[in-house]
Parts: structure tokens; C-alpha cells; sequence
């Protein structure tokens, strides 16, 4: 496990896509910003804007990838750490997952059952002599 030492000098504040992203979060910065102006990142129970500035003690709640992360912030950052630095600037309160044999118990719908495209009607409709 990574030092005190190896974290960097924290800084008075931190923009919350900055810090997600710094924290790995999300992949890019970009992906971090348009997660924030699409409300899917909220600090303290209110969405964001990526401007936000973050404090010690804040509680960030991430949906990604249909996944919510719940984390509190620990140490603030504006540059991006290594996994390993990353795990000691928050403290991570996500719910597990769920088991892996509920899920796969859960109906799934075959690809193309569902309703059919416009494309589809029109073949019925030629086919049937319903043509207008």
C-alpha cells in the first residue's frame, strides 16, 4: 500500500469532474463532465455542474454504466493517481452487486422479439397486399 508520501500537496478545492476522473471514477475527464451535465453525478443529494467545487467530507453519488458508486470524498485532487493512491482519497460506500444468479435468473428478451420496426410493417403490409 502506497505511503502518505506518495499522495500529492492537496489543493484548496477541486472541480468534481476533475476529482472523479482523478480518482477513476471515469475513464476521461470529458466522460466525468458530460456524466455531471447530464445529472447523472450528484454531490450531497443535488446534481451538479462539473464546475462544482468539492470539500473534505462530501458525499458524491456516480450512476455509470447503470452502476451507482457511492463514495466520500477523503483528499482532494485535480490530477490524475494511480489506482492504488486513488483508493486512499475516498472512502467508498456502493452497495454490493447484486448476485450473479439472481441476475441471470431475470427474464431476458431475445434481440428482434419485440415490436417490429417500421421497416418490418411495411414487408408485412406488401406482403399481405395492404399496400396504400
Amino acid at each position: 500500500m502506497a505511503s502518505a508520501s506518495a499522495l500529492p500537496n492537496e489543493p484548496a478545492q477541486a472541480r468534481v469532474d476533475s476529482w472523479v476522473w482523478a480518482v477513476r471514477l471515469f475513464k476521461t475527464r470529458s466522460d466525468a463532465a458530460a456524466a455531471c451535465r447530464s445529472g447523472h453525478v450528484r454531490v450531497n443529494g443535488v446534481a451538479v455542474k462539473p464546475a462544482h467545487s468539492l470539500k473534505h467530507g462530501d458525499e458524491i453519488r456516480v450512476r455509470v454504466n447503470g452502476v451507482e458508486r457511492i463514495v466520500i470524498v477523503e483528499r482532494l485532487l485535480t490530477k490524475r493517481v494511480g489506482a492504488a493512491v486513488a483508493v486512499q482519497c475516498l472512502i467508498d460506500k456502493s452497495p454490493p452487486p447484486p448476485d450473479p444468479q439472481l441476475v441471470a435468473a431475470q427474464p431476458r428478451r431475445d434481440r428482434g422479439s419485440g415490436r417490429p420496426t417500421k421497416r418490418e410493417r411495411r414487408e408485412t403490409d406488401r406482403l399481405l397486399g395492404r399496400e396504400d
